[in-house]
């Protein structure tokens, strides 16, 4: 194991708790963005449907509803943008389905289950925060005139399922998280600058940092685990034990990829 370095607890206290607060706040910035999204599209879909007439609300809500791409090509721009605004939210919330799945099997392993107990509350606490965000993008689609996204990211579901049966360690449940939480996290943020408006980017810009942050958590366990210190993994951190390198292990970048983001039709209703 590395040498530990000194380091200011009390710092490490502060950063701790700003890190529980981070996601807290973000709820709080989803719940507001849902409103005033919800608040904005309803004129806007009236609007929509008094200037076309019937047969062009028809189309409209074809393209919203999915499977509407061939009416989508000869749409009008803000149909388009409509029409990828519910993709987007529909592929975000295939993306939380699949992570709640995999937590959730996770969670039922005997070695997590009967494991570590820091990482078996991490994996609830965080399958709840996923669940959260799957409501949040799905509320969104709805009220765009869309559906609700229910099932997984079908990419990352075989991803998944190739996976799963080569699981015997929690090393090897960390491995897959990390896998899910970064794809969430850049898709998120790269959807901030594809949707149309400033309340659904407001809504990704919320949890994109929440997803980022499962991820600098699970790649710190990470390390500790590979470095055969897995008695370190605890609540609260023991920051005399910990080796240097885990103040800078959870944050690799600095500036938060994008090159693996999802299109916003991966996860969209077929």
């Amino acid at each position: 194991m590395m040498a530990t370095e000194h380091i200011d607890t009390r710092l490490l206290d502060e950063l701790s708790e700003q890190s529980e607060d981070l996601n807290s706040d973000a709820v709080k910035i989803t719940r507001s963005a849902l409103v005033d999204f919800g608040q904005a599209v309803e004129p806007q879909r009236r609007r929509w449907w008094q200037r076309g007439g019937p047969l062009a609300g028809m189309a409209g809500m074809a393209v919203l509803l999915g499977g509407g791409r061939a009416l989508a090509d000869s749409a009008s721009p803000s149909a388009m943008s409509a029409a990828n605004d519910v993709m987007a939210l529909q592929t975000a919330a295939s993306i939380e389905n699949l992570a709640v799945s995999v937590y959730r099997t996770a969670a039922a392993l005997p070695f997590i289950k009967d494991g570590n107990p820091t990482v078996a509350a991490f994996i609830a606490k965080t399958t709840g925060q996923h669940q959260a965000h799957a409501q949040a993008f799905n509320s969104a689609a709805t009220q765009a005139g869309g559906q609700a996204q229910n099932n997984p990211d079908p990419k990352y579901k075989a991803i998944v399922d190739q996976a799963l049966p080569t699981i015997k360690t929690p090393a090897d449940v960390v491995k897959l998280a990390i896998t899910l939480e970064d794809v969430a996290a850049q898709t998120y943020t790269k959807n901030v600058s594809q949707v149309s408006s400033a309340d659904l980017r407001k809504l990704f810009a919320s949890v994109a940092p929440v997803e980022a942050q499962h991820r600098a958590v699970l790649l710190a366990v990470q390390a500790l685990l590979a470095g055969n210190a897995a008695d370190l993994v605890t609540i609260p951190v023991d920051p005399a034990k910990l080796p240097a390198a885990a103040g800078s292990v959870g944050f690799p970048d600095a500036f938060y990829k994008t090159d693996s983001a999802s299109p916003i039709s991966e996860g969209a209703v077929q």
